[in-house]
């Protein structure tokens, strides 16, 4: 049997009270959802147009993204806590259009659960489903939108009836209301406040339940993916086998030794992952502009990177010529004034501002000019 609720706050003028933080931090999450998607695998007519400034741009959406998504955890649960006698109240359709908004109200649900629910798996990268996440996710963030604006056109009547305060003595449960969404909002900064610290550094001593923590990792940044997990071992990066080719219209191999005595320049720069961390680090390299003109590439050329790493979806990278051709954009050798480590991406690694750090190629073996 179902539990029964006969708490008086389980009414409409409670529900479109938590809903409107609730609409608030599902659009907050959807339009910085937006932005990951386009940086991630932007579609050919946008990859040109990609702006490489400001250089904490994807940090700063992907890191309001993720902490939006932790958010909505309590947000949701209250949600569902204020209108769950409603959700099982029987006959379930009593007309056509009855049974139109009941079938909304289900998708609505259960899409917003699951998106939530995939989103938590993915900032700890257990990936227990049998499907690519990010596409999933990618589609699903679009039934929600949809299900939630179709919720909202049949709920209008309603939500404008309770959305302003009722007048002085007209709600006896007023102060309950107010206590429980204070509860509400302490859960959410609560929330907020262990796991933000990952992304915003003022929070960094909170950081409790985030599963990366710049302050505690090799070189001062976070790793996702180490070389073991990538199938990249020290013999592939030795001296003697490794060369760095860069494919052009006058292409050329270079060892590290000659790579190092090209000119060095060092920039700060932020790595940002779409699991939601992120930390600004000086990384130190070669331009990757200079590299390109060394091989004669044209202006406005876009690269394919490729990687020693034996296997993964991210191994071939390409850089629209908006990050070329930027000053910051690097080949790093050295990271916070040391040799790049392994699991960094030894010998070579591609840092360019305002991208995903799974396109912060590591274990750089090869740079093809594009049209």
């Amino acid at each position: 049997m179902l539990p029964r609720f006969r708490g008086r706050l389980h009414d409409p003028r409670t529900a479109t009270a938590i809903g409107r933080w609730l609409g608030a931090a599902v659009l907050v999450c959807f339009l910085t959802g937006l932005v990951s998607h386009g940086l991630q695998r932007p579609p050919d007519w946008l990859a040109p147009r990609l702006p490489a400034r400001p250089v904490w741009g994807y940090r700063v959406s992907q890191g309001l993204h993720v902490a939006t998504g932790i958010a909505l955890v309590p947000l949701l649960l209250g949600k569902l806590w204020a209108v769950y006698p409603r959700l099982f109240a029987w006959p379930p359709a009593r007309s056509p259009w009855h049974a139109l908004e009941r079938l909304s109200i289900a998708v609505l649900v259960s899409t917003a659960l699951l998106e939530v629910a995939l989103g938590l798996l993915n900032i700890f990268q257990w990936y227990a489903f049998p499907f690519s996440f990010r596409p999933v996710h990618y589609a699903l963030a679009w039934v929600l939108a949809g299900s939630l604006l179709l919720h909202l056109a049949a709920k209008a009547p309603l939500i404008v009836e309770h959305w302003r305060r009722a007048p002085a003595g007209a709600d006896p449960d007023a102060r309950e209301r107010r206590s429980l969404l204070l509860g509400l909002g302490a859960a959410v900064g609560a929330v907020t406040a262990v796991t933000a610290g990952q992304t915003f550094a003022p929070l960094r001593q909170l950081t409790l339940l985030a599963p990366r923590d710049p302050d505690h990792s090799r070189q001062g940044v976070p790793v996702n993916r180490t070389a073991a997990e990538a199938g990249v071992g020290p013999a592939m990066v030795a001296a003697d086998a490794w060369r760095l080719r860069v494919a052009g219209p006058r292409g050329y191999a270079l060892t590290l030794a000659e790579l190092r005595a090209l000119p060095q320049h060092t920039a700060r720069l932020p790595i940002a992952c779409v699991e939601g961390w992120s930390a600004s680090a000086d990384w130190t390299g070669v331009r990757l502009a200079d590299l390109l003109d060394r091989a004669g590439a044209p202006a406005g050329s876009a690269v394919r990177v490729v990687s020693l790493q034996a296997h993964g979806g991210y191994r071939v990278m390409e850089m629209p010529a908006g990050y070329t051709r930027d000053p910051l954009t690097l080949l790093a050798l050295r990271l916070n004034g040391a040799e790049l480590s392994l699991d960094h991406g030894f010998p070579a690694r591609i840092i360019a501002p305002n991208r995903p750090g799974v396109w912060q190629t590591k274990w750089v073996s090869r740079i093809e000019v594009l049209a």
